[in-house]
């Protein structure tokens, strides 16, 4: 596989999904970074901006098994990864698996179930298995979450912890669409009173398991200069010298913003990346593994004033 055949497959892939989520371009193509980066995705908007659709179109273009998991509160651990069940016929138990066992899993509104359920995905976006009564059960290579929730609810709503937040490779924030995009949607789907149905709307899954894995060892495989990943370490070292951070991005993160950064390069259709392309990717990898200093926060301060600050201060190799 060449980056030719990656670029021309995820073109397929955007506009697939653009035919039912108006004015996403750019969390689409973050979405497509976080599969080719073997990441897990957030995605984060204010209630009634498609972030529901938008993962389900997203897995309705893969040829992935897709399930979905609506957290509630009063979701248990067990509702996710399944549980052992004792079957009388055989006089022995029998392993009930849950949603979790999948290879796309969409999980709505994560921050309405409490952090002892929200626990549950952690071994699984870590290590992509999950251990149940003592054994430890693979989920497999195309094991992805795709998590949405709304940024302004407080009420009945318990916040991700740090932990949980570094597992995403990237957040995705989703804003109201331009004027003309609005327009555009209520022609496509203003007669439809509840979600656009994605089982009609003739989506077809264009990219499999087998594609996916070629594809993500291609970008793997991409090499990145010594002064890029120098400015990589000097954006990520920064974060942790800022005062108005109380928590910078972890040796990890930097990992992270490299994977993500051979992914972005590839989709653009390019072996080599730039310092753009660092630069476009620095608040999705970074912001969500961020903690602001509470005199900052105090004095109105945002991760996203600090990164774009971060930017401008450390120099980008020419």
């Amino acid at each position: 596989m060449d980056l030719h055949e990656i670029r021309d497959r995820t073109a397929v892939l955007r506009e697939g999904i653009g035919r039912l989520v108006v004015g996403q371009e750019r969390a689409i193509e973050l979405l497509l970074v976080a599969l080719l980066a073997e990441g897990h995705a957030l995605l984060e908007g204010m209630p009634g901006t498609a972030k529901t659709l938008l993962a389900r179109a997203f897995a309705a273009t893969l040829a992935l098994d897709f399930r979905r998991i609506q957290f509630t509160p009063d979701l248990m651990p067990g509702d996710i990864t399944g549980t052992n069940l004792f079957d009388f016929q055989s006089n022995s138990f029998r392993l009930t698996r849950g949603p979790i066992f999948t290879q796309v899993l969409l999980a709505d509104e994560i921050n309405r179930t409490p952090p002892k359920t929200q626990a549950a995905l952690l071994q699984a976006m870590q290590e992509r298995q999950v251990t149940i009564d003592g054994a430890t059960h693979a989920l497999g290579d195309g094991f992805m979450v795709v998590a949405t929730q709304n940024p302004i609810e407080q009420e009945g709503t318990y916040p991700l912890p740090e932990a949980q937040l570094d597992r995403f490779l990237v957040r995705i924030a989703i804003d109201y669409p331009t004027r003309e995009q609005e327009i555009d949607m209520a022609r496509r789907h203003g007669h439809v009173a509840g979600t656009p149905d994605v089982a009609t709307a003739g989506l077809e899954p264009v990219a499999d398991l087998a594609w996916i894995t070629a594809a993500r060892a291609v970008v793997a495989g991409l090499r990145l200069a010594d002064e890029l990943l120098a400015y990589v370490v000097d954006l990520v070292r920064a974060t942790r010298e800022h005062d108005g951070l109380e928590v910078g991005a972890s040796p990890r993160a930097i990992n992270m913003l490299c994977l993500a950064t051979r992914a972005l390069a590839a989709l653009r259709g390019r072996d080599y990346a730039v310092p753009d392309d660092v630069q476009d990717l620095l608040e999705p990898v970074l912001a969500h593994r961020l903690v602001l200093a509470p005199g900052a926060e105090l004095e109105g301060a945002s991760v996203t004033g600090i990164l774009a600050e971060t930017i401008r201060q450390v120099a980008a190799p020419r």
